[in-house]
């Protein structure tokens, strides 16, 4: 169960299927997988991870920390395993990363303690920034906590600072309007809902002529300017050696959650010269993928 689009992570769960096969897990022979997608509206979550309890099913795949939650309240017994989800012991979602203690276990993205660096970066390829622009799904719990975090760097930095408040994807184009005149950039907080209307925000800061700094590469193919975080792709295929190690009998309160050790710098050439950017030839040095 996912609290995105299946478009927003196609990338991830091919790889996800594809490291099922790799380990003997073949579809309609020795394993069955049902799908639900709440396409960021949160609230069909609870009925998604109801539905899996009463089918008894054997472990449930929750992308995304609201769907985490939900698949958590729904049972304390089913095996949860998560792909992609931020600070899982600032949540809750475990008692800890080294030892999870519960029937949940997956990968952390480490989003919160990233926002530091994102914004130094974002500082780097934005001369004169002084006015940012931050927004977030106030309705996810993990959002709120990196918020948090940009915003007391934006103090640290002396910036000023704008909080932009989506929780429907009907809030988008209304948050752009209002913030017209307001702000040199935007960053963006990770969430399933943006990550949906990623390409909508992409057009819509373009419009205003608004950098835009985010934590994955899928933001940035579709238009966004830079991003800085974990690679999604590779999260969920680490996502099935856990199914794995579960369905041969590990037990998720025993197995650590992992955190990722390599991040990634994307950048966007095209957004840049669309926006009159002149990125720093040692900036795209350093860049993992500059996309042309």
């Amino acid at each position: 169960m996912s609290a995105s689009a299946p478009s927003a992570i196609s990338n991830g769960i091919n790889a996800f299927e594809r490291r099922l096969r790799e380990l003997g897990w073949i579809e309609g022979r020795s394993i069955a997988t049902e799908y639900r997608w709440a396409e960021g509206r949160f609230e069909r979550l609870a009925g998604f991870a109801a539905d899996f309890v009463r089918q008894k099913c054997d472990i449930i795949v929750a992308e995304g920390t609201v769907a985490v939650v939900a698949a958590k309240q729904a049972t304390a017994t089913i095996p949860i395993v998560f792909p992609v989800a931020g600070d899982p012991v600032g949540n809750n979602l475990v008692a800890s990363l080294a030892r999870p203690g519960g029937n949940v276990t997956g990968l952390s993205i480490q989003a919160t303690d990233l926002a530091p660096k994102r914004l130094e970066l974002f500082r780097e390829i934005v001369p004169g920034l002084t006015r940012l622009a931050i927004m977030a799904n106030v309705g996810s719990p993990n959002a709120l906590l990196e918020v948090g975090e940009v915003q007391a760097t934006v103090r640290a930095l002396r910036l000023e600072a704008t909080a932009v408040e989506v929780r429907r994807a009907e809030d988008i184009t209304p948050a752009f309007e209002a913030l017209k005149g307001r702000a040199d950039a935007l960053y963006v907080v990770p969430d399933p809902l943006v990550l949906s209307n990623r390409v909508r925000i992409n057009a819509l800061a373009l419009e205003l002529r608004l950098p835009t700094m985010y934590a994955y590469r899928d933001y940035v193919e579709t238009g966004g300017l830079a991003s800085y975080g974990t690679n999604l792709t590779n999260l969920f295929q680490r996502a099935g050696d856990f199914v794995d190690k579960i369905l041969r009998g590990a037990n998720p309160a025993d197995i650590p959650v992992e955190q990722p050790t390599k991040f990634d710098l994307v950048v966007n050439l095209t957004t840049a010269k669309a926006l009159g950017l002149a990125i720093p030839e040692s900036f795209l040095l350093r860049a993992d993928e500059v996309i042309e």
